[in-house]
């Protein structure tokens, strides 16, 4: 990224330097809050099982054995292993506990427990420690012990019930949202909990209990208050939405899709002037926002005809002019080549040991004047075993020791 006024900066510090955190959760809600923390400056080290066995290593995209998605999901991460299920694991980790501020893990609930690593024993070898919990389900509840994957935080939290064309088939997305959901409430949990501790030298560490359920449902604001106060139940509604009108995917003549979004009534007047109806705007029927919603079908109707009788370039310079919210429902080449993202280097390259470099999504937020390193990708399995456990005093030769016997 580079400034508005592109003078060349050093590095700054991110808001998050000098926090350090052990990630030793898998897969990718967990990792990715651990990650976002990165990058804004924290030292993430990341702990794998000897041998690896983190299935997102062995999730598409893979090219020459490589796991892409690791690579990107993990950046900016130093990699060690450890078998915290062994004594001489469990001894190594809590040694370890007492250099970093917050540990990361996602493991069933009661599993670190079962290996002698429960809360009051961490928190006796650093009580300043968070201990964070991210599961499906939370550390209470009948559903406590439940496994989960992305799909099923997104069916139980009401997400998926609201997409899908109406009277079909509830549908998921081709993109695990309920594990990125999660993921940004884990790093909200490590930032909120660092400015805390940061806050009070006397203050001790604690435990987050985190739901991913929980955290997609939070963003479904409106669905309790609508069951409870009206007797809705929401339900899909294809690409309209139930509360604002118009707001629909449309098809130009040519075969672009691209959604309109026009629910304030200034806008909404604009759009009918763009697409030659200037009556619409005055029609009771849709002359409010709550008129279009229950016109809906005659509304879109409507819009529909005329943008499946125009091409795109037509369509995108009439609604430009107008100031009309819309988009191209954009694929990745497209972002690739547009402007705006090429203008804000949206996609950076990280510095890769295999492949050189790799495109991945730039650091969010931006902060002006404060030019952030760019992280170079993720760890192999306990590439940085000799360098981690180096700081902590252990030698080449307690290393081989602690290998043979397979703890590391």
């Amino acid at each position: 990224m580079h400034s508005p006024d592109d003078t060349p900066r050093r590095p700054a510090r991110g808001a998050l330097s000098g926090v350090r955190i052990l990630d030793m959760a898998t897969v990718l809600a967990a990792p990715l809050g651990a990650t976002l923390c990165a990058d804004q400056g924290a030292e993430v080290v990341k702990l794998e099982l000897p041998g690896g066995g983190d299935a997102l290593r062995g999730l598409q995209p893979v090219k020459d054995g490589k796991a892409l998605w690791w690579k990107i999901a993990n950046r900016g991460k130093r990699g060690i292993t450890l078998d915290v299920r062994q004594p001489a694991g469990r001894a190594l980790l809590l040694r370890l506990v007492t250099q970093f501020d917050v540990l990361v893990e996602n493991f069933r609930t009661g599993t670190l427990d079962r290996w002698g690593l429960d809360l009051a024993t961490l928190h006796r070898a650093n009580p300043r420690l968070v201990v964070v919990r991210l599961t499906g389900f939370g550390q209470t509840g009948p559903y406590k012990s439940r496994p989960g994957f992305a799909r099923i935080f997104e069916a139980m939290s009401g997400f998926t019930n609201l997409t899908g064309e109406a009277g079909g088939s509830p549908l998921h997305s081709n993109f695990p949202v309920g594990d990125a959901v999660a993921g940004l409430f884990c790093a909200f949990s490590i930032a909120s909990e660092m400015a805390r501790l940061r806050g009070d030298p006397q203050a001790l560490g604690c435990e987050v209990d985190l739901a991913a359920t929980e955290a997609l449902f939070r963003l479904l604001d409106p669905l309790p208050v609508e069951h409870e106060q009206l007797g809705t139940v929401r339900m899909p509604a294809g690409n309209c939405a139930s509360y604002t009108a118009p707001s629909n995917m449309y098809r130009s003549r040519d075969g672009i899709y691209f959604s309109v979004v026009a629910s304030s009534d200034p806008i909404f007047q604009r759009l009918c002037a763009a697409v030659g109806k200037p009556e619409w705007a005055g029609d009771p029927r849709f002359a409010t926002n709550p008129a279009r919603v229950l016109n809906l079908v005659a509304l879109d109707e409507g819009l529909g005809q005329w943008f499946a009788a125009h091409d795109y370039d037509t369509v995108e310079r009439r609604l430009e002019e107008a100031g009309i919210p819309f988009s191209k429902i954009f694929t990745i080449a497209d972002i690739e080549q547009d402007p705006h993202y090429r203008a804000r280097e949206a996609i950076i390259r990280l510095p890769d040991p295999d492949y050189g470099s790799l495109p991945a999504p730039c650091v969010v937020p931006r902060v002006p004047g404060r030019e952030l390193p760019i992280p170079r990708t993720g760890p192999d399995t306990g590439e940085h075993n000799a360098e981690v456990y180096g700081e902590f005093g252990l030698d080449a030769a307690t290393l081989d020791a602690l290998r043979a016997e397979k703890v590391i």
